[in-house]
């Protein structure tokens, strides 16, 4: 619907006199951007309006003669009406800039911004016949400038390292926050190999839908993201109940009440695949081209954060790999060191014993042989020691031939000792 200026009715008594110069603010007003329109009286009847104040507030209300709150219902507890009254009643005019006002009702409100001023109508006594109110909308600029302090903000998260999971959800709810329409994002991560997609944030998707598609496949026909990922390029499907690549979803979707989704590859630096950023909608909404640019500029965003993460992620095992070589090489060297004090022991226990027996020997060599047999028992042996036997145990006598001769036959494991063999073939052949 084109919207025009309302009729206006025939002015009487002083109004008169300020005719023409309305006339001239309605030439000058009718085709522009800035918001116009000439209220009249107490109630603040709408006399007429330019075509950007009708395409405001919707065609469908684009009329004249009525009340400004009949209009627009939704002005009622915003504060406008009182400052319309105030205007009215006190004559002074009132400025505003950045004034938020919310417009429309259910699916079709949205928040918007403008700067506008409230200037007194006055007939020719002076007196005031109504409220000339001025706009201009600064929705566009203002969301600019959040857009702008938002997206410093995540960059600073991620300079500071914040969790990948943090930045994610923050960007997320920053992007619904910002889009005057409803809407629901989602950002999926891809596995190492690049054939799935996992959960990364979706903070107003309803946790059965996130469980569900957590983990699908990256291919040709698997929905929005599924598809985006494979083809490495955006997915807009307008309308999940009439699209193929929903075939799969579209009952999910369905229950999680969303009928469109625009999906976006998150893409490295070097063309491999990261995961995929996607906006959802209530209803099917075809994506314009601010859309577009602000769904491009933060799957940047994402890409910077996930390629960070994994930086860190691989600086983070790299240097765990290092720690447990570290490890590993302190505890080689520590057991070494053990090895070594133990056979450092060992060979000290060993010199130490060696120099006892060499003591002993040379105590035993120095001691005079026996000149009597020493191995005649109790009854003692006058016989002279010709012959050192020796047993397994290292024990020695000196004895006569036939008390050695009864101690060979006797005990098993007794032997000729001398060192050259002298005295056992003397023993032998005697």
């Amino acid at each position: 619907m084109t919207a025009r200026p309302g009729p206006e009715p025939a002015a009487a008594g002083p109004a008169v006199a300020e005719q023409p110069a309305e006339d001239d603010l309605r030439a000058l007003f009718g085709r522009s951007a800035a918001v116009f329109a000439l209220l009249s009286g107490p109630a603040h009847v709408v006399e007429s309006a330019n075509a950007a104040f009708f395409a405001t507030i919707g065609e469908d209300r684009a009329r004249t003669g009525v009340a400004l709150e009949e209009l627009m219902p939704e002005l009622a507890g915003q504060g406008f009406t009182a400052l319309l009254d105030q205007v009215y009643r006190t004559g002074e005019p009132y400025a505003g800039r950045d004034v938020e006002v919310r417009l429309g009702t259910g699916r079709s409100a949205r928040q918007a911004f403008f700067d506008f001023t409230y200037e007194p109508r006055r007939a020719a006594g002076g007196a005031v016949t109504g409220v000339r109110v001025i706009g201009v909308e600064t929705t566009q600029a203002k969301q600019a400038q959040r857009l702008m302090a938002e997206h410093r903000a995540l960059l600073e998260q991620i300079i500071r390292q914040a969790p990948l999971a943090e930045v994610l959800d923050g960007m997320a709810r920053c992007i619904e926050h910002l889009v005057p329409q409803e809407v629901l994002v989602s950002v999926l991560l891809a596995d190492a190999d690049g054939r799935h997609l996992r959960h990364g944030a979706a903070p107003s998707l309803p946790e059965f839908y996130n469980e569900a598609i957590d983990g699908i496949a990256t291919g040709e026909g698997v929905g929005s993201c599924g598809t985006a990922a494979h083809r490495r390029e955006p997915v807009i499907v307008t309308d999940i109940a009439t699209d193929p690549f929903w075939a799969d979803f579209r009952d999910l979707a369905g229950r999680a009440g969303v009928a469109a989704c625009w999906s976006t590859p998150i893409l490295a630096r070097d063309g491999s695949l990261l995961g995929t950023f996607a906006v959802y909608h209530r209803t099917p909404s075809v994506p314009q081209d601010a859309d577009l640019a602000l769904t491009r500029v933060f799957a940047g965003v994402a890409a910077l954060a996930i390629e960070r993460h994994h930086i860190e992620q691989a600086r983070a095992a790299a240097e765990a790999r290092a720690q447990e070589a570290n490890d590993a090489l302190a505890a080689a060297v520590r057991a070494e060191r053990k090895l070594r004090a133990e056979a450092e022991q060992r060979a000290a226990a060993s010199a130490e014993l060696t120099a006892r027996v060499r003591a002993a020997a040379a105590a035993q060599a120095a001691a005079p042989r026996p000149y009597l047999c020493q191995l005649g028992g109790q009854a003692g042996c006058a016989e002279p020691a010709e012959l050192k036997i020796a047993d397994s145990w290292g024990d020695a006598a000196w004895g006569c031939p036939a008390h050695v001769e009864e101690a060979i036959i006797t005990v098993r494991s007794v032997f000729i000792a001398s060192e050259e063999l002298g005295g056992l073939a003397a023993y032998v052949n005697r």
